[in-house]
Parts: structure tokens; C-alpha cells; sequence
């Protein structure tokens, strides 16, 4: 650390260098040179400077012109400059300014006047100085959290693309699952599916459902609708693929795949941790209570009117439309509207009324739905067809 400042005082009259260096040598170091071409040699040869006091008129580059490039150059810009002036007019003191001067002296010197605007000026610079350097250490720190924040971003995205790449998986194996065990679903999972997304999209804005159904749940609810019956894969064969009616103790045991969905799913969620258990919750809730009614006269636990899980709700208009419009063993598919006919009977009975308003509102795309994800080709022609045997319960 130097013990004096360096000042570089640049004028073409010796007499003026000599009067700086006299006032000023005894606390800093002085160096004078007569011109601005050798200023601006000695700044690049001997390095920076604190403080520059420059003179404004002199032969070859005046003041204004050093000025000018100590300014435009990284090296020199932040050097304090305090121009010396015999010059008075506003004009003047206003272009130095502009250029980027600290200060001025006019002509003659007052040694009181100079003394204390170089020690103003050496004082502001050094606190200037120490500014920048605390600005460029906080801006570097800044830089380095901002990289490491998008670092861990990165990461974090990088986390939940595969564990929402795993949750998928695990749904689409409980859903191959389910298919694999009862050949007569056909399509029937897959519309279910879509009816539950349309009815939560008609609902998402209505005030008793609009805290239930937010864009990520509505997300959920889509994947998790084909997962309804997946408790059936513990139902036997005998019953599961019965080709007509059940008998009274038959339907007790079909009954049972409501429990056995739950109980598959909770254990799932179990092997995936505290962390991540939500993300099958829905489709828990309607592996469990798709059957249960509003009335309460359901199975498997009886539950009535708002203590049936939202998405238990849905699904159950979603099931019970598409097992009215599909042919089975042992009754015709009946026709669009007089399925909607019949769910509109049991608004408030069977289904959540607001549920049911829902379905009449949008009837016309559950029917395009129907369409869309048939099981018999012959309905592209525009009746509504035989959709094929839904799977029981």
C-alpha cells in the first residue's frame, strides 16, 4: 500500500508546476509534465493515478481532449479530474463537466482553495473507489447465487420431469393391469376418462367445486379416472367374466373391488413416500367411492351427499353414463338421450345435482366422446352404437 497519493499535475507553464508542486509535495506525490501527449504517455507507462489535475489551454492536446480520452479509456476513466483554469464563462466550466471533470481551480492559484479541493477530491474518490469494489464484490456474489439458484432450478425440474415420468408409469401399469384382467372394457376406461375431464372443466369455476378443481388437479383426475375399477383384478374369473346376471352372493364379491382398488393404490402410495403420496390420492378416492350415491344408499362405505370425495363424484356420472349407453350380455345399449334422460332422474338421488347439471350441459360432448373412443366401427356413421360390454359394478 502506498504511503501518498499520486497526483499528476499536467500544465505548459513551468512556473504553474512548480507552484503545484510546492503546495502539495509535502503530503503526496507530485509528478509534472507539460503537455497532454506526455500525460497521457505517462498514464499509459507508469499506470493510474488518483488524482489529475489538468490545465485547459495548452499547445497540441488541450485540456478538453485529454480529458475527452482519460474518460473513453476503462484504465483511466474513474481518475478524479479537476480542470485548471484561467477561463470563467459558464460555457466552459459546462463542457468540462459534460466530459466528465470534477471540479475546477481558476487561475491564480489560492494554496487555501487548492489544498482543500485535492484533499476533497483524493477523500470522495477513495470512498468512491472502495463503492465500486463493495458494488463488484455484491454484483459477483449475486452472479454466483443467480447461477447456483438456476443450478438447483435445473436440477429441481430435472427431479420432477422424472418423478412425474415414474407416477405415469405407475399409472399406465395399474391401467394395463386392469385392461389385461377383464378383456370386456374395451374403450370403456377410456372415455370414462374424458367424461371426467369435461365434467371438471365445467365445474372448475363453480363456487362448491372451484377450490377442488384446480388446473393441476383436473391434470390428476384425467390420469388417475382409468384406475376406477382396477380393484377387479382381485375379483375371480367365474364371476369377473360371467356371461349374464349375478347372483345376490356373486354381487357382494364383485362389490368388493371398490375395497381392493383402495387398498392396491394405498399401497402404492406407501412405496412411493410421505413425499409424493397426494399424486394417487384421487385415484384412491375413486377406486373407493365410485359407487357410493348421494343419497347415501351406495357401497362400499355408505357415505352420502359432501362427505363422498369430489372425484368420487365425477367418476360415477362419468361410469354409470357410459355403462347405460354400453351393450352388455344381458341388456341393449340404450341410446344417448335416453341415458341422459335417466341420469337427469337421479339428480340429487344417485348423483351430486350440480354434477348432473353438468352432464345436461355439456351432454352433446360426452356424446362426441362416446363417438370418439367407441368400441364398434359402425358408429362413425353418427348413431349412437353398441358401445360394447362395460366392466361390471
Amino acid at each position: 500500500m502506498k504511503d501518498k497519493a499520486i497526483i499528476l499535475a499536467i500544465d505548459d507553464q513551468p512556473d504553474n508546476l512548480l507552484i503545484l508542486e510546492e503546495l502539495l509535495s509535502d503530503r503526496y506525490t507530485v509528478h509534472g509534465v507539460g503537455d497532454g501527449q506526455a500525460a497521457l504517455a505517462f498514464l499509459d507507462g507508469r499506470g493510474p493515478v488518483d488524482l489529475i489535475l489538468l490545465d485547459v489551454m495548452m499547445p497540441g492536446l488541450n485540456g478538453y481532449q485529454v480529458c475527452e480520452r482519460l474518460k473513453a479509456d476503462p484504465a483511466t476513466r474513474h481518475i478524479p479530474v479537476i480542470f485548471l483554469t484561467s477561463l470563467d464563462s459558464a460555457a466552459d466550466e459546462e463542457r468540462a463537466l459534460r466530459l466528465g471533470a470534477e471540479d475546477f481551480m481558476h487561475k491564480p492559484f489560492s494554496p487555501p482553495v487548492v489544498m482543500a479541493r485535492v484533499a476533497n477530491h483524493l477523500k470522495l474518490s477513495r470512498f468512491t473507489a472502495l463503492l465500486r469494489e463493495r458494488n463488484d464484490d455484491l454484483e459477483r456474489i449475486v452472479a454466483e447465487r443467480t447461477r447456483e439458484i438456476r443450478r438447483q432450478a435445473d436440477e429441481l425440474l430435472r427431479r420432477e420431469e422424472l418423478l412425474a415420468a415414474a407416477q405415469d408409469s405407475t399409472i399406465r401399469a395399474f391401467c394395463s393391469l386392469a385392461e389385461a384382467r377383464d378383456n370386456e372394457t374395451g374403450n370403456h376406461i377410456r372415455r370414462t376418462q374424458h367424461y371426467v375431464k369435461a365434467l371438471a372443466l365445467r365445474l372448475r369455476d363453480h363456487p362448491r367445486f372451484r377450490a377442488h378443481l384446480t388446473e393441476d388437479t383436473v391434470e390428476l383426475l384425467f390420469k388417475s379416472a382409468p384406475l376406477h375399477d382396477v380393484g377387479k383384478v382381485a375379483i375371480p374369473d367365474a364371476i369377473l367374466l360371467k356371461p349374464g346376471k349375478l347372483g345376490p352372493d356373486e354381487w357382494e364379491i364383485m362389490k368388493q373391488h371398490a375395497e381392493y382398488g383402495r387398498a392396491a393404490i394405498a399401497s402404492a402410495e406407501l412405496e412411493m413416500g410421505p413425499a409424493h403420496r397426494s399424486y394417487l390420492r384421487h385415484a384412491r378416492e375413486i377406486a373407493h367411492g365410485h359407487h357410493e350415491r348421494w343419497n347415501g344408499t351406495g357401497y362400499p362405505q355408505g357415505l352420502a351427499g359432501e362427505a363422498i370425495p369430489v372425484s368420487a363424484r365425477l367418476m360415477a356420472v362419468a361410469d354409470v353414463y357410459d355403462a347405460l349407453i354400453s351393450r352388455r350380455v344381458y341388456k341393449p345399449a340404450l341410446t344417448h338421450q335416453t341415458a341422459i334422460s335417466m341420469m337427469a332422474q337421479e339428480r340429487g338421488a344417485h348423483f351430486d345435482p350440480d354434477v348432473v347439471d353438468a352432464l345436461l350441459a355439456i351432454r352433446d360432448e360426452f356424446h362426441d366422446i362416446a363417438r370418439r373412443y367407441c368400441d364398434d366401427e359402425r358408429s362413425r356413421d353418427g348413431a349412437t352404437p353398441a358401445l360394447g360390454a362395460s366392466a361390471r359394478g
